[in-house]
């Protein structure tokens, strides 16, 4: 199929067969960098919870618990999605380009490899030191120092068990407003004890979504750009460089990012309070998260207006439904002012615990679904229906004398995030 069947947007009719291998190249670099930026604020929400739950000092442990649990899981998965496993530097900073953790422009991370046991990377512009930097120093150095340390390292080590990730400077920022915001050491130190990774992590990995594998198509359906990232390190990496299918491993990737971390921020919560507390706090991370990146992606892909054709194209691409070898999700059209979602047996359905957003669903409303369609048309209800040969179903109901549903208090959470308004942008042309 060529290029001319590609579409740059969806802002034609809804089609129910359409699929994020449908898009252009221009348009999966748009959806890449908004599904990075999704994941890296799921915290946003998770956290505050955590907060007013377990108290102030739990923000520290938590952060540091679910991201040791899941970077170095999700780092060597793109490492082989990729093609560019390795042990040297390069290898890490080729992770950073593509992490929830350092979402392109939110996270403006810039590098210097210098050889395969030493480089530097900076940020000038540091969207989550900006978040934090207005609530005083104390929370500043819980970051940049107490939550840092552990998890650069946890990073570096899926790589090399002796790499190592040490600040040349970092927040606080003195002199005030130092420019760039931190400047880090990555080296490989071959006289140190080998890292040893969180106890979390073989929970985590031995979950379906930690090895399960991606769809791809045969072939190309448009021309140019690298078919993987196996070539040198290049410090000025952007998604434009990648042809088309290698962006469909980024975008399914960051997807399994996403389920990992929640997962692994899940667990945290139950090791403390039990199942039914990770499930509660799961359940409303999920709601926030989802309402942010479905108003998020419905601009991103110039879908207009409310309408129940637009609700149901935004659930059809919602990253929190992706890879669909983990979520069998089938959207379609059920009458002028409705539409059917539903969830087919799948691994996501299947884990067999508490520790993920999916372990909350069942036949009954649900939070996260009506967070996703409110953020398109305030005046729709999910509602409950027989599945008829899937595992779960809901219609979803547009009154057009419906009172607007408010914004679920979760979402007010994300949105003190600045990543919440964070213009993304297109910074070079699509590689031929």
């Amino acid at each position: 199929m060529g290029r001319e069947s590609l579409r740059p947007s969806y802002s034609d009719a809804f089609d129910p067969d359409v699929g994020i291998a449908d898009f252009s190249r221009q348009a999966l670099c748009r959806l890449g960098r908004e599904t990075l930026l999704a994941g890296h604020l799921q915290d946003r929400v998770g956290l505050p919870l955590v907060a007013q739950r377990f108290g102030e000092d739990s923000y520290l442990r938590f952060s540091v618990d679910e991201w040791m649990g899941a970077s170095p899981i999700y780092s060597k998965r793109m490492q082989r999605a990729l093609g560019f496993e390795g042990s040297d530097v390069g290898t890490v900073f080729k992770n950073l380009q593509l992490d929830i953790g350092a979402p392109p422009q939110f996270m403006d991370f810039q590098f210097r490899l210098d050889g395969p046991e030493y480089g530097e990377f900076w940020l000038p512009h540091c969207g989550a030191l900006l978040d934090v930097e207005p609530f005083g120093e104390k929370r500043v150095k819980l970051m940049c120092h107490d939550i840092e340390d552990p998890t650069f390292d946890a990073t570096a080590a899926a790589t090399h068990p002796r790499m190592k990730m040490r600040p040349i400077h970092r927040p606080p920022r003195v002199p005030a407003g130092r420019y760039p915001h931190c400047r880090w050491s990555v080296f490989i130190d071959s006289e140190s004890t080998p890292y040893e990774q969180h106890a979390n992590l073989p929970l985590i990995q031995a979950s379906k979504i930690a090895s399960i594998p991606i769809d791809l198509p045969e072939g190309e359906r448009e021309p140019g750009g690298w078919a993987d990232y196996s070539g040198p390190f290049d410090p000025g990496f952007q998604l434009e460089d990648l042809s088309h299918r290698a962006l469909l491993v980024v975008l399914q990737e960051a997807a399994v990012q996403i389920h990992l971390l929640a997962r692994a921020f899940m667990l945290c919560v139950a090791r403390r309070e039990g199942d039914a507390v990770a499930l509660e706090l799961g359940r409303r991370q999920w709601t926030g998260i989802a309402a942010l990146a479905a108003h998020r992606l419905k601009k991103t892909l110039a879908i207009e207006g409310g309408g129940i054709d637009a609700v149901a194209k935004v659930f059809q691409l919602h990253p929190h439904f992706h890879p669909r070898t983990y979520v069998d999700l089938r959207v379609e059209i059920s009458g002028p002012q409705s539409a059917r979602i539903s969830i087919g047996d799948c691994p996501a359905l299947e884990e067999g615990d508490a520790y993920s957003w999916f372990a909350g669903l069942a036949a009954e409303p649900h939070a996260a679904l009506d967070a996703i369609a409110g953020a398109v048309d305030p005046r729709t209800r999910c509602h409950p229906v027989d599945a008829r040969g899937a595992r779960l179903a809901w219609e979803v109901v547009l009154d057009p004398a419906a009172d607007p549903r408010p914004d679920p208090p979760e979402l007010a959470l994300a949105r003190i995030s600045r990543g919440a308004a964070f213009e993304l942008e297109q910074r070079r042309p699509l590689r031929t």
